[in-house]
C-alpha cells in the first residue's frame, strides 16, 4: 500500500483492463479514472463490455490483465484484486456500494425493509437497536418509501419501491464510491423519472463518486459528469458528457446519439 500525497487525488484508477471469455472479448485496453464526487457514465449497446468493465472495477470479476487501484478513506492506495477476500468484502460493505439492475440481487428478501437498511450499519459496528431503527426510518423517508412499512419484507413492494429500498440500503452508511448497473432498467417510464430525480438528489447531497452503466443516453445526460462509450469491449470515445453527446466524434457514438438504444 502507498500513501498518496497532493490535493484531490483520484479515488479509483484502472489501467489496461482486459477480460476474455474463451475467445470472446469482454473488455480490453480500458483505462478509467474516477475522481471524488464525480459520476462517470459508461454506455453502449448490449454486449459492448460495459457490465464486464463495471464488475472488474468493483472487484467482483478478476480481469485477465490490468490493475484497479483504489484510494481508501485512510489515504492509502490498494490493488483491489490483490486484496485478501475478507478485506475486499469489508470494503464492499463500508466504503463501496453496488446498485443492481434487479433489486432482488441487492436485497435480502427474507428480512424486513428495516433490517435491509440496518445491515450495513451493523457491519460497521452499530449495536444500539433504537439508533439503527431510527436511521432506517430516516432513510426510508429519504428514498420516498412509507415509513409505516419498515417491518414489511421487500417482496411486498413494487419493483420501483424495491429499487428505492436497494438504493437506501447501499447509501445508508454514506459510501465513498457506488457502482450502478442499469439502475432504471426494466421500470415503467414514470417510475424511472422519479428514480432518476431521487438518484440525482442523493448523489449531489452525499457528494458520491459513481460509476454508472446504462444503455440509456437520457440517464447519463442527467446524472453523469463524464462519459465512456464502449463498443466491442473497447472505449471508442470519452469526455465530458455534454460534449460527447452534443458533438460526438466517433461514428459509433454518432449512431447511438441518432438512434434509440434497445432495452
Amino acid at each position: 500500500m502507498v500513501v498518496i500525497d497532493g490535493p484531490d487525488p483520484p479515488l479509483l484508477t484502472a489501467a489496461g483492463l482486459g477480460k476474455w471469455y474463451g475467445g470472446r472479448v469482454g473488455c480490453r485496453n480500458v483505462d478509467v479514472v474516477v475522481w471524488p464526487g464525480e459520476v462517470v457514465g459508461v454506455v453502449g449497446e448490449s454486449g459492448s463490455g460495459k457490465t464486464t468493465l463495471l464488475r472488474c472495477l468493483a472487484g467482483m470479476l478478476a480481469p485477465g490483465v490490468g490493475v484497479v487501484h483504489y484510494r481508501t478513506g485512510e489515504g492509502t492506495v490498494v490493488d483491489v484484486h490483490a486484496l485478501p477476500e475478507p478485506r475486499r468484502r469489508r470494503l464492499m460493505r463500508t466504503e463501496w456500494g453496488v446498485v443492481h439492475q434487479n433489486p432482488r440481487d441487492g436485497l435480502r428478501m427474507a428480512v424486513s425493509a428495516g433490517a435491509n437498511l440496518g445491515e450495513r450499519l451493523l457491519a460497521e459496528g452499530a449495536r444500539h437497536y433504537g439508533a439503527v431503527r431510527s436511521r432506517a426510518l430516516d432513510w426510508m423517508a429519504d428514498v420516498e418509501l412509507d415509513t409505516g412499512r419498515i417491518d414489511d419484507r421487500p417482496h411486498a413492494f413494487s419493483g420501483g419501491m424495491q429499487q428505492r429500498l436497494q438504493i437506501g440500503r447501499v447509501l445508508v452508511n454514506r459510501p465513498r464510491l457506488v457502482f450502478m448497473d442499469e439502475p432504471t432498467g426494466g421500470l415503467d417510464v414514470s417510475v424511472q423519472a422519479r428514480l432518476l430525480d431521487l438518484l440525482r438528489r442523493l448523489v449531489a447531497e452525499l457528494d458520491l463518486a459513481v460509476v454508472l452503466v446504462t444503455h440509456d443516453l437520457g440517464v447519463v445526460r442527467l446524472l453523469a459528469d463524464r462519459l465512456l462509450v464502449m463498443r466491442g469491449g473497447e472505449v471508442v470515445e470519452s469526455g465530458l458528457t455534454d460534449q460527447v453527446l452534443d458533438d460526438p466524434q466517433h461514428g459509433y457514438t454518432q449512431m447511438l446519439v441518432a438512434s434509440v438504444l434497445p432495452v
